[in-house]
């Protein structure tokens, strides 16, 4: 295994164990393969297991498995706070003891805010009282390092970066998202100010493997470096020294092994030019029957109005590579989970962004060609969930 360090020299392996999607008999996790899997992984040198309040059994399945193998102080938990159900300072403490009980341990390594999207919700925790919580938490050893969770376009993703001293942080990115949600501007920003970065979605929920179009897995097998589609996703990533951990969501042992090998023998910029040219092709052939020649270089941004433009087309282009469900997930993380909605409905039709796209794309018509496919019941229903939770949470 190899390992990189946190930003007080800690070692952290380089791939980390997602603990959201354990193995399900039914309803319920199962727990002597979710054992097996997470003491292989152990044994075999993976040190972070992550896991949050909402995965439905995550933590106390992780808790009992650390606590019954006697491993609890071997390894490093990450898991996050529900920000988003908290009303009061109270309700602060009161998460963070069930998940401590849950997990069966009295500190956690690595506590995150949870899908911490904007500063306007940052500011609403330091109003309840966060900041003092969580520097008392810390001068007890109770959390360790602090960090946040983020799924959002990367000019809000620096703004969170640089209001409050974080010691790490966790992004969405793999080949397909470089330039998407904070994409390679937020991972470089987060690197300079010393903070580690950990990896969420290095296979989009697995789709970089199964989900592959033809055109793409013809250039993977035909390419003469032979590698799986997830080793090349997970090659691309360590590749990159401001890479910390990128975690996996392993449910079989198959899987983990694959990981296990890749994580053992791969190296910082070991990708020569043809290897990434090679990547290049197969990102082009995934975006084939995108809608919109949208690179995500943010020339367009900051728009007066809030749209997340690149976050958009994003969304709109990965309804006709991935689907409704995929795209509708997508577009509702980056436009609608936040203070203030970014949504494409916001725009007005100034013009302003279409002076400096390189592209030369229409956007104020694309921006409402993809409201009309995204902004849907079921978005509007979206809408009105986050809307509740600020006012009552």
């Amino acid at each position: 295994m190899n390992y990189r360090k946190d930003r007080y020299g800690n070692e952290i392996s380089i791939l980390g164990f997602g603990c959201m999607r354990f193995v399900k008999n039914g309803a319920k996790i199962d727990m002597q393969a979710a054992e097996e899997q997470i003491m292989a992984a152990f044994k075999s040198g993976v040190n972070y297991y992550d896991t949050a309040y909402i995965y439905p059994g995550s933590e106390e399945a992780l808790g009992t498995i650390l606590e019954k193998n006697k491993i609890r102080e071997k390894v490093n938990i990450a898991t996050k706070l529900p920000h988003y159900l908290i009303k009061n300072k109270e309700g602060l403490e009161k998460y963070f003891v069930e998940q401590c009980k849950r997990l069966k341990t009295d500190y956690i390594d690595y506590y995150l805010m949870h899908m911490l999207n904007d500063v306007q919700t940052w500011e609403k925790l330091k109003g309840l009282g966060i900041l003092e919580w969580l520097e008392e938490k810390k001068t007890q050893g109770k959390i360790r390092q602090i960090g946040f969770s983020y799924h959002g376009n990367s000019d809000m993703f620096c703004q969170l970066i640089d209001a409050y001293d974080w010691d790490f942080c966790q992004i969405q990115y793999n080949y397909m998202d470089e330039h998407s949600q904070a994409g390679r501007t937020g991972l470089m920003h987060a690197n300079a100010k010393g903070l580690p970065v950990v990896i969420m979605e290095p296979l989009r929920g697995g789709k970089l493997v199964t989900k592959l179009p033809k055109e793409a897995l013809h250039i993977f097998d035909t390419y003469a470096i032979k590698r799986t589609p997830a080793e090349w996703a997970f090659r691309w990533l360590w590749n990159q020294p401001q890479v910390t951990c990128v975690l996996s969501g392993m449910n079989s042992m198959e899987m983990l092994h694959e990981n296990l090998a890749t994580a053992s023998s791969v190296q910082v910029g070991e990708l020569s030019s043809a290897e990434e040219d090679m990547l290049h092709s197969v990102v082009a052939a995934i975006n084939s029957k995108m809608k919109v020649g949208c690179t995500g270089c943010r020339y367009c941004m900051p728009c007066p109005k809030g749209v997340d433009i690149p976050g958009t087309f994003a969304a709109y282009n990965l309804r006709y590579s991935e689907g409704k469900i995929d795209a509708l997930s997508s577009y509702i993380m980056c436009t609608a989970m936040r203070k203030e909605s970014a949504a494409a409905s916001n725009c007005v039709s100034c013009g302003l962004c279409e002076k400096h796209c390189p592209q030369h794309i229409e956007i104020r018509k694309e921006l409402q060609n993809a409201r009309k496919e995204l902004e849907g019941p079921i978005y509007k229903i979206a809408r009105k969930m986050v809307a509740l939770l600020k006012i009552y949470g």
